[in-house]
């Protein structure tokens, strides 16, 4: 598997496209040899999601590959490992996260905005016992009884590979947000 990850606050628009060349020419493919294309859908950053999302509908129109999306918190809480109960979680500001339930890698419920408080009681209501948290939003939470978190800035290469061949295409794909953006019209 090929694969090139680089974190970075700014600049997504900027870095995609080389990046995506970079990897298909270490893979010795052109792009109209994509069997598939997957992208995280979300939840996440605003402009990250909608940078990702575009970047990957115009690789699909160029290549003519299907297009999978795949759940950020899904592609988190599988970096972690698959065995046992375990939670994709990403800071959402405000003292929220967004969090999503796994059970060797079966969904639990849907991706939800959690305050932080409440997250160490929702998943002892799911299942008592021990959780792994995984994800950037893990830290928020290492204070809680029931969780061992796992920081990770991103998923890994790894598991979205993993996740990506079994995704399936579909028609089309849209973010998943779970709040409002902090951007407001100014008044005039």
């Amino acid at each position: 598997m090929f694969g090139l990850s680089e974190p970075m606050e700014r600049g997504h628009q900027e870095r995609l496209a080389p990046m995506a060349a970079d990897v298909m020419a270490e893979a010795g493919l052109g792009f109209s040899e994509l069997s598939k294309i997957a992208v995280t859908v979300g939840p996440g950053s605003f402009t990250g999601l909608r940078v990702g999302l575009a970047f990957a509908k115009g690789l699909r129109l160029a290549s003519g590959a299907p297009l999978a999306g795949i759940g950020t918190l899904e592609a988190l809480a599988a970096s972690a490992g698959t065995a046992g109960h375990c939670a994709g979680v990403i800071d959402a500001r405000r003292g929220r996260v967004y969090l999503q339930a796994f059970a060797d890698g079966r969904s639990l419920g849907v991706a939800d905005a959690v305050s932080a408080a409440d997250v160490a009681g929702r998943l002892a209501a799911i299942a008592p016992g021990r959780w792994r948290l995984a994800g950037p939003g893990a830290r928020l939470l290492a204070v809680a009884d029931n969780v061992e978190p796992v920081e990770l800035a991103a998923p890994t290469l790894a598991a979205l590979g993993e996740l990506a061949a079994s995704a399936q295409a579909t028609a089309d794909v849209w973010p998943i947000y779970l709040r409002a953006p902090d951007a407001v019209p100014m008044a005039t």
